[in-house]
């Protein structure tokens, strides 16, 4: 029983990791796409 909850704990920890770094990922790409679309604002 010890061993699941160890493994359990350890799961839910690579989750919220993973949600961290996707989310972050996710801020960067958004970033990004703002920056080309103020860019292509300009050149209008």
């Amino acid at each position: 029983m010890r061993k699941i909850i160890v493994l359990a704990v350890a799961a839910v920890s690579l989750m919220a990791a993973a949600c961290n770094t996707i989310e972050g990922a996710g801020k960067d790409v958004q970033a990004a796409g703002e920056a080309v679309e103020d860019t292509a604002k300009d050149a209008k």
